[in-house]
């Protein structure tokens, strides 16, 4: 499995792995909208006003999306080291009723 994170890691590219694309996008919508403000274009200043409400709540989604994810992680090796306990514990029953004891 590390192994597969290392290989993601690598294709990602060299930006993404330096900034997270939200900061990107951020510095982007900022920059349209000082870019539109100062030449006086109104589609610029739409696109950087958009873009950065957009980049906010991308960033409130990722972040509800991880922890929805990190709670059903809990929640899997909880059950699997229920699992695992209970497995042991039939095995042992087992072994013993096959040695007699």
């Amino acid at each position: 499995m590390a192994h597969d994170g290392q290989r993601k890691q690598q294709k990602s590219p060299l930006i993404g792995r330096i900034q997270p694309m939200e900061v990107f996008l951020l510095t982007m919508g900022i920059a349209l909208l000082v870019y539109g403000i100062t030449n006086s274009q109104s589609g610029v200043i739409f696109f950087g006003l958009v873009t950065i409400p957009g980049v906010l709540l991308l960033h409130k989604v990722r972040q509800k999306d991880w922890a929805k994810h990190w709670e059903e992680m809990e929640a899997e090796h909880k059950a699997r080291a229920e699992f695992d306990a209970h497995r042991t514990a039939v095995t042992k029953e087992a072994r013993n009723a096959v040695d007699g004891k």
